[in-house]
């Protein structure tokens, strides 16, 4: 598979097998963070791993699911829900504001996932004060972001760009995404 193929694969999933993640998988998850280019080389991130049934369980309420979508639809039922969340922590003493370095970081988790497999959805409305009290962060860190990890249940594909870019489902709950046209997006000067 090409970049640009596994590139184009790595969508959101929001329904998951209940099949765990083996702990080689995530650490090639963590190591694609972990070699992903940061400004300066500051490396700010940490990460927070959650696995365990009971973690993931006591996770699942303090997050929300598919902002274009009722909740009915959007969100994972019992039997759909992740199996795995990683959490991207910010350490505010090395920088306050480390927004690319997370972006980064998200992406090569996202596709060092893809590349096994296993889907995700990155999630940024959750309830950061219960989780940072979860996880027991200082207040020198912070969450920037949490992802939901697990082997998709449903396919996410893309269709070119009709007018909406909202995302919506199909008529088997698979995920359909629209992308605008390159012509659309890139000016040549």
């Amino acid at each position: 598979m090409t970049t640009l193929d596994l590139i184009k694969k790595c969508r959101t999933y929001r329904r998951f097998e209940q099949k765990a993640i083996s702990d080689e998988a995530i650490n090639e998850i963590l190591e694609a963070a972990r070699y992903t280019a940061s400004g300066r080389n500051a490396q700010p991130l940490e990460f927070i791993v959650a696995k365990s049934k009971e973690a993931v369980e006591k996770i699942f309420p303090l997050t929300k699911w598919a902002g274009a979508l009722p909740p009915e639809l959007g969100t994972p039922k019992e039997g759909e829900r992740p199996v795995l969340y990683i959490a991207v922590i910010i350490n505010t003493e090395i920088n306050k504001n480390a927004d690319t370095d997370a972006g980064l970081a998200l992406q090569s988790m996202s596709l060092a996932a893809m590349d096994k497999g296993i889907g995700r959805c990155i999630l940024g409305a959750i309830d950061r004060p219960k989780l940072s009290e979860m996880f027991a962060l200082p207040e020198t860190k912070k969450i920037h972001t949490l992802v939901a990890f697990g082997y998709p249940s449903h396919e996410s594909t893309i269709e070119d760009f009709n007018g909406e870019t909202a995302y919506h489902l199909d008529d088997k709950k698979n995920y359909i995404v629209p992308k605008r046209k390159l012509e659309d997006i890139v000016r040549t000067i």
